[in-house]
Parts: structure tokens; C-alpha cells; sequence
């Protein structure tokens, strides 16, 4: 009995009417299964999408919305939870059956993936930083290649669309490989994955609203590795290892990190160049791949979301060479350690996207690994914190930058933390005194370490508005 079949007989919940949910609702139309809809918000819907629409599109369906319904909870079999809802949460759980099947879409697409006979190939990448990067690398290498790849998970199509349009799953035009960005949120749910390769890039300070303790949400990502072949770690982050379990030593396991690799690792090499400084590459084994100024992104950290991504693509066989040369091809996603191109020597960074503090500490130990002692590093941050603990960074900010400029709501926190900082009351202000104060081959790094809705539309605005402003600076007094 396939588990489809299976579903007929079972009373099956959707929780939440957002893109998962929706895209859940889909699917088991499609496949004829009847179920409900339940999500706690009177209007879930986007604006261009309406109760009626619903009602018109799903016939059959019970749609129960402004609280969690104890009713279809307690009658559910099945409940298909979407990764923002938290199945702990009292008004759910306590109506939840001991023998109630609690997944998300991205474990029933595998449950589904793993019946069919010739199931479509997966590579995994969680972490709290860099994982949207990462996949959306792999994805344009995949595309260099010639190789049908498609982006699913928490990035990209819900990974239920690639099978809701289709009579069965045994067609041509399904994705080669499947690159899922997998959240902590997704990961609590998900058991069934059978990956070529999956990847832990990092773990920091994040979501213990939910996850109460970092123990355990260090545990929820480390769980991604049972479901690969091959278990891709960061040897600069201790939390990303696999877990002494049986499983360990039955598993290939690859690494990559900020030093130099042994033979079958990835890792980063500087050689002393002739007159210049250590020169930094890109490294697998003894054989040193491409250097780090060739590439657009910028900082070790960014040189660790490069060599995650070579090393889940040569786990499935693809070309290292191939890979390498393709590599100064991706510009990166918008508002993520891009750098703007300017022709006044300094080297300006929009982090616009580091709305946490884990981000900004990624961006500016990255980056400081890469400078010489004649090179500064001038930081812009600040916005609205959300009540984050900004303390982890008074220490890099008191070895590793030169000056800090701070605005927004929550910038006098971080100016609290040294005495090598001055505020300014928007963007264009700051980006005039940094570049009053750098050198040629300083780097000015706007990366807030706070969200942004305190002074801006969103992250994008933000970063969008700093570009503007660096361009701007002939137009700027100084």
C-alpha cells in the first residue's frame, strides 16, 4: 500500500494557510484526498486571494479560520503543520492524539519521493547563517553544468508543486536533483529525507523562543545528518559536528574550514605572494582552486559558504574543475556581503540582510581575516535590535574594527559597547563619515546586526538605499 492510498482512510489537517499550507492543500486536491484547513488568523490569505476564492477552489473543504479549531484537531490522523506554526504550543498540543501523524510538506514529499522508482536526488543545507547562499550557488552551478536542478524547501517552490500538477511521480520532467534549504523549523518534522549529501554550515544564537536552550536546537540541525550518505561539516564550528551515534561511523563524512585541508577536505590556504601580502585560495587537499579576490563574495565567511557548496557538489560526482571555474559567475543574493563596485580604492560592503547579531559576527570576523595591518575595517550598524543580547560583539568590535557608525533605534546599544564609535541619524550620513575616514584599501561594511523596520520598508530597502548613497558620494560633501 502506497502511502497516498493509505491517506484515503486517515482525517487529515492542514495547520496554516500561508504558502506551505496552501501549497499543501494543493497537493492533496490533486490527489483526490479529502481534508481541512485550519489557521488561527481571520485572514491568512495575500491580498489577491479571498475566503470566496477558496471556497471556490477547494468545494469540499472545511475551512476554519481566527483560532486553532480543538474540534479539527482532535479528529485529526494526520496533520500536515506548516514550519512557522510550533506544535508545542499549548493551544495546539494539548488536542493533538498520541497517535496523530504530525509532519510538514517537506517530509511528506519525501515519504512520497522515497516510494517511487526512481526517486529524485537531494542535497540538504541547514545552518543559522548562509544557508540561502549557499543552495542558490549550488543551483546556478548545477545550471552551469547543464544539470536540471531545482531549489525547494525554505527557499524557491514548495516541494509539494513539483508533484501536485502530475497524474504520478514517475515523469521525465521532475528536477535531476532537488537542493532543499531546510530551516530548524523544517527540521523538526523531517525524518524521511534520503539524501546524496547534507550540511550543517553553522550554529548560532537563534529561535530559543521556540527551541527553549541551544542544546537542543544545536540537536535539531544535527539531525539533518542521518539523512544523507555523506555528512559535510565545518571544522571552524565545533556544534555543526556529527553526534557520536552508531550512525557516525557508518557515514562518509567530508569538512571544510578557514585553514588549510588534508588530502579529501576542503579549506582555505594563504601563500605568501611575491611583494604582497598572504594571498588567500580556496583549497582542496594540497591543490589550491581559485583565490579569494577573484571571487564577488566577500570574507571567510563567504569563503566557507563557497567551499560547502564544492563540497556538496563533488559528493554527487560533480566536476570539481567544472565547478571552479564557474564560481566568479555568481554575484550572490542581493543585500549579503555584496560588494559595490566604486573607484576610490576603499571596498564597500552591503550586509543589509545581517538583521541579527550572528550575521554581523560572520560578517566582520570574514572579513577581518582578509585584511593586512595597514587595512581598517569601518562598521555601520544599528536598527531595531528586537531585543537581542549585542554583547558578543564587543569583543570583535574592539579588535577587529576600526571605527563604528551607528543609527536607528537600537544603535546607542551597540555604541555602548566601545568607545570607537560615532551616531549619525540615517544612511547617507553614515556613508559620508566613512568614507571621510577610510584609506584606500580600508573596508567600510554596512551589516545593522538589527532588523530594519524601525527606518526602513525592509532589509531590501536598506541595502538598496546604501548603494545609492556610496554611488552617490561625489554628489556628497564630506
Amino acid at each position: 500500500m502506497t502511502l497516498l492510498t493509505a491517506f484515503k482512510n486517515k482525517q487529515i489537517l492542514v495547520l496554516g494557510a500561508g504558502l506551505t499550507g496552501m501549497s499543501c492543500a494543493r497537493f492533496l486536491a490533486a490527489q483526490g484526498l479529502s481534508f481541512a484547513v485550519n489557521d488561527s488568523r481571520a485572514k491568512p490569505f495575500s491580498a489577491d486571494y479571498s475566503e470566496q476564492q477558496f471556497s471556490k477552489e477547494f468545494e469540499q473543504v472545511i475551512l476554519s479560520l481566527g483560532q486553532w479549531d480543538p474540534r479539527l484537531i482532535d479528529n485529526a490522523d494526520v496533520i500536515l503543520i506548516s514550519p512557522g506554526i510550533d506544535s508545542a504550543n499549548t493551544e495546539i498540543a494539548q488536542f493533538i492524539k498520541d497517535d496523530c501523524q504530525v509532519i510538514g510538506d517537506v517530509e511528506l514529499f519525501c515519504q512520497i519521493n522515497n516510494q517511487r522508482t526512481n526517486p529524485i536526488a537531494m542535497l540538504a543545507v541547514t545552518g543559522s547563517n548562509g544557508k540561502s547562499t549557499v543552495v542558490s550557488l549550488l543551483d546556478y552551478l548545477a545550471k552551469m553544468l547543464g544539470v536540471n536542478a531545482q531549489l525547494g524547501g525554505n527557499i524557491g517552490q514548495p516541494v509539494l508543486d513539483l508533484l501536485t500538477q502530475l497524474p504520478n511521480a514517475e515523469v521525465s520532467t521532475l528536477p535531476e536533483i532537488l537542493i532543499l534549504e531546510l530551516s530548524s523549523f523544517q527540521l523538526e518534522t523531517l525524518k524521511s529525507m534520503q539524501a546524496i549529501a547534507t550540511t550543517v554550515l553553522n550554529v548560532s544564537d537563534d529561535h530559543l523562543d521556540r527551541h527553549q536552550t541551544m542544546a537542543n536546537y544545536q540537536a535539531i540541525k544535527q539531525g539533518i545528518y542521518p539523512q544523507g550518505k555523506v555528512a559535510i561539516t565545518n571544522r571552524d564550528d565545533d556544534a555543526t559536528a556529527v553526534p557520536n551515534t552508531e550512525q557516525k561511523t557508518k557515514q562518509q563524512q567530508v569538512s571544510f574550514g578557514s585553514d588549510a585541508p588534508s588530502q579529501g577536505q576542503f579549506g582555505v590556504r594563504f601563500e605568501k605572494e611575491q611583494q604582497q601580502n598572504n594571498k588567500a585560495y580556496l583549497a582542496f587537499g594540497d591543490k589550491n582552486l581559485i583565490a579569494l579576490d577573484e571571487l564577488p563574495l566577500a570574507g571567510i565567511h563567504n569563503a566557507l559558504n563557497y567551499l560547502a557548496a564544492l563540497a556538496l557538489g563533488y559528493s554527487t560526482g560533480w566536476p570539481l574543475s567544472a565547478m571552479v571555474k564557474n564560481l566568479a559567475g555568481f554575484t550572490g543574493l542581493a543585500h549579503r556581503c555584496q560588494r559595490i563596485n566604486t573607484q576610490d580604492d576603499i571596498t564597500w560592503i552591503n550586509d543589509s540582510k545581517a538583521t541579527n547579531v550572528g550575521a554581523t559576527l560572520a560578517a566582520i570576523n570574514g572579513l577581518a581575516k582578509t585584511l593586512s595591518p595597514e587595512q581598517n575595517l569601518i562598521l555601520i550598524a544599528g536598527g531595531d535590535g528586537k531585543g537581542a543580547d549585542f554583547t558578543p560583539l564587543a569583543e570583535p568590535l574592539a579588535q577587529q574594527v576600526s571605527q563604528v557608525i551607528t543609527l536607528g533605534k537600537d544603535g546607542d546599544k551597540i555604541a555602548d559597547l566601545t568607545d570607537k564609535s560615532t551616531p549619525v541619524s540615517d544612511l547617507t550620513q553614515a556613508v559620508s563619515l566613512a568614507k571621510a575616514s577610510a584609506k584606500a584599501g580600508d573596508i567600510v561594511l554596512l551589516s545593522p546586526a538589527c532588523a530594519s523596520l524601525d527606518m526602513f520598508k525592509n532589509f531590501v530597502q536598506r541595502g538598496e538605499q546604501f548603494i545609492a548613497a556610496v554611488e552617490n558620494l561625489a554628489e556628497v560633501k564630506v
